[in-house]
């Protein structure tokens, strides 16, 4: 009896270890998978100023860039531009503009692929031969990184953040890209912007140009700045929540 009182004991004890190092390894909502965090880009914000950013994905066509630049001008807006290096390469002159007229060009690969399935060595190769083509075009460089579709997983962010980069996702989507979508149905989803939202727009679609100065007097109208996702991000002594807003360590 004495041993089986022992043996229950032994059982009781282990299985209450086992529980306690579960609850260790969920923390914050980050769960820890054989001794590695989740990674997460950054998708809003945390900032007292009311800042929020426009970025703009540029993968296809370049007719519209010079309209987009002229409105961000006649409103004295700086935007973030994430292009694509072979769209960058067919389209140089408008990457060149994008630069002259004060924007962030940031990267969004080399070749618009779905990174969460290349290998690391591609995946590598993605984001920094399109940093490399900024630089032979614009003769500028870039540390924001965003993924093609959005399509992501901790090694990508992991890979990216290795090689010196912030990867930036979006907290408000305008489906400005979706078809069939009425000017109307995007103004109302951009009026639910707040303070550190970051804001996805892209270029040659159907009402982009037609919205944008729109957008801007919503945030404005709203009391919120539009600032370049360079001037938006905490680039030090910061952490990213698990809901993908960054915010500044205590």
């Amino acid at each position: 009896m004495l041993v089986i009182r022992k043996r229950t004991i032994v059982i009781v004890l282990s299985c209450i270890v086992l529980c306690l190092a579960v609850l260790y390894a969920i923390k914050g909502d980050v769960i820890t998978v054989s001794g590695s965090v989740r990674q997460i880009p950054i998708y809003s914000v945390e900032n007292g100023d009311g800042n929020v950013s426009i970025t703009f994905d540029c993968a296809w066509g370049a007719k519209d860039i010079p309209i987009i630049l002229n409105i961000l001008k006649e409103k004295d807006v700086k935007a973030t531009f994430f292009v694509v290096g072979e769209w960058a390469r067919r389209n140089p002159e408008e990457t060149k503009m994008i630069v002259e007229q004060g924007h962030d060009l940031a990267n969004h690969s080399e070749n618009h692929f779905k990174m969460s399935a290349l290998s690391n060595d591609k995946v590598v190769n993605e984001i920094l031969d399109c940093t490399k083509t900024i630089e032979d075009i614009t003769g500028e460089t870039t540390d924001l990184f965003r993924a093609p579709y959005g399509d992501y997983n901790d090694t990508v962010i992991f890979i990216a953040r290795q090689n010196g980069y912030y990867t930036i996702q979006w907290s408000l989507d305008s489906l400005d890209w979706k078809p069939g979508i009425t000017k109307e149905t995007i103004l109302n989803r951009i009026s639910k912007v707040a303070s550190g939202d970051i804001l996805l727009f892209h270029n040659d679609t159907a009402h982009t140009t037609e919205v944008l100065g729109e957008v801007i007097d919503i945030i404005r109208e709203k009391g919120l700045n539009p600032v370049p996702i360079s001037e938006l991000i905490i680039r030090e002594n910061y952490e990213v929540r698990h809901d993908g807003r960054q915010m500044p360590k205590e």
